[in-house]
C-alpha cells in the first residue's frame, strides 16, 4: 500500500547524501580488504577520539542482529547466559539467533524495558550451582525497545553491578544516537564507553546505508575477535563500505546532527498527538514514540500512514498502542500531515 509517509522505522530511506557523496568519491581508490583499509582505520580513530577511549578496539560489520550475536556469543562459553529484558531486541526481534548460537536468555520484567540491578541480583540469585546455566552477560538496549533511555546514574548502577558480580555488560545501540542526543539525557558517548565492557553503535538506523560499529574497550577481550569476525562471516573483503559512511558520520558531526533530528520530528508528534488530548505509553525522550489510540482512529489514519499497532491497550477497551518511529529524513511537513489526519479521526 503506497503511503503518504511511513513512520514504520528509521531505515526505510536509504542513506544521507553526505554519505552517498563520500562513497563515490572514494569509489575507485584502492585499498587493503577485511577492515585493514584507510578509511576503516580513521573512522576508528574519530570513534575514539569521540568517547575518549584511545586503546578501545572498533570493529564494523553490516547490521544489528550480526553485531548482538556475534559479540554475544564471543563473550560467553558454551554454559553461560545472558540476563536481558522481555522486550529485548535479541529476544524477540531477531529470530532466536544468539540462543542458536547455544547461549539461553535469561528474561527479566523490564521497567520501562529497562533492566534494573534489582532483577539482575535476583536472576544470580536463583543460578547458584552447575545445573543451572551461568549468567555472564548483562545485555541492555540505548536507546530501549520502548524508546526509553538509561539515565548516567542507571548506566553506572549497573556497570559497577556488573563489576562486583563479574559480569559483562554489553549496550545494544542500534539506536544510541538517537539516545545520545535526546532532552533526557544525561551522559555522554564517554559515559557510554566508561560503562560497557562492549557496546554497538548503529549507522543503520542513523543515516547510513548499512553498517553498525563494535567497540570493544574491555582489554582482555580485544586480542581475538576477528577470528569469531572471520568465521561467522562478518569480515568482509569490502570493509571500506563501512569505514567511508562512518568516517563521514563521525568526521564532524553527522552522526549527532542526524539523531538529533530524528529526535525533534519524534518531539513534534508528541506534542501534537498529546494537545489532542491523547495518551503517550511511554516517556517520549528518542525517535520511537509509542501512542494509545482508539482502534477506529488507527484505522483511519493507517489508510495514509506506514506504522505498527504495537500491543492492545490493556486499560482502554478498543484501544492498541502504536508505535511512530521518526528518522534522519522525516519532514515537518509529514508531522503536520500526521496531526492533522489524527484531528480528523
Amino acid at each position: 500500500m503506497p503511503y503518504l509517509y511511513s513512520f514504520f522505522n528509521d531505515y526505510s530511506e536509504g542513506a544521507h547524501p553526505q554519505i552517498l557523496a563520500a562513497l563515490q568519491a572514494a569509489n575507485l581508490q584502492q585499498e587493503p580488504g577485511y577492515g585493514l583499509d584507510s578509511f576503516s582505520e580513521k573512522a576508528a580513530t574519530l570513534i575514539k577520539k569521540a568517547m575518549q577511549q584511545p586503546e578501545a578496539a572498533i570493529h564494523f560489520v553490516s547490521n544489528g542482529t550480526q553485531a548482538n550475536y556475534i559479540s554475544l556469543s564471543f563473550l560467553l562459553k558454551p554454559y553461560e547466559a545472558i540476563i536481558a529484558a522481555d522486550s529485548g531486541h535479541i529476544e524477540v526481534h531477531e529470530a532466536g539467533a544468539v540462543e542458536a548460537t547455544g547461549h539461553k536468555i535469561i528474561t527479566v520484567p523490564g521497567v520501562e524495558g529497562k533492566v534494573t540491578p534489582e532483577a539482575v541480583l535476583k536472576v544470580l540469585a536463583t543460578h547458584t550451582n552447575e545445573h543451572m546455566v551461568l549468567p555472564r552477560v548483562v545485555y541492555i538496549s540505548q536507546s530501549t525497545e520502548l524508546g526509553t533511555i538509561y539515565s548516567k546514574k542507571e548506566l553506572e548502577a549497573l556497570s559497577q553491578l556488573c563489576q562486583e558480580k563479574k559480569l559483562f555488560l554489553f549496550i545494544d545501540g542500534a539506536r544510541m544516537g538517537s539516545a545520545l542526543t535526546s532532552h533526557a539525557a544525561d551522559f555522554s558517548l564517554p559515559d557510554i564507553a566508561r560503562c560497557a565492557d562492549l557496546f554497538t553503535l548503529g549507522g543503520t538506523k542513523n543515516g547510513a546505508l548499512l553498517g553498525e560499529a563494535i567497540v570493544i574497550t574491555h582489554p582482555h577481550l580485544q586480542s581475538q575477535f576477528r577470528y569469531q569476525l572471520k568465521q561467522q562471516g562478518a569480515l568482509l573483503a569490502k570493509g571500506r563500505v563501512f569505514g567511508i559512511q562512518f568516517q563521514e558520520l563521525f568526521r564532524e558531526q553527522l552522526y549527532f546532527e542526524n539523531a538529533r533530528h530524528a529526535n525533534a520530528m519524534a518531539q513534534q508528534l508528541a506534542h501534537g498527538i498529546t494537545a489532542l488530548g491523547y495518551q503517550l505509553a511511554y516517556p517520549a525522550v528518542s525517535n520511537q514514540i509509542f501512542v494509545i489510540l482508539p482502534d477506529s482512529a488507527i484505522e483511519k489514519l493507517q489508510k495514509k500512514f506506514g506504522f505498527y499497532v504495537w500491543s492492545k491497550a490493556s486499560d482502554h477497551p478498543k484501544h492498541s498502542v502504536i508505535r511512530l518511529v521518526t528518522s534522519w529524513a522525516t519532514r515537518k511537513e509529514v508531522v503536520e500531515q500526521f496531526l492533522e489526519e489524527l484531528k480528523k479521526s
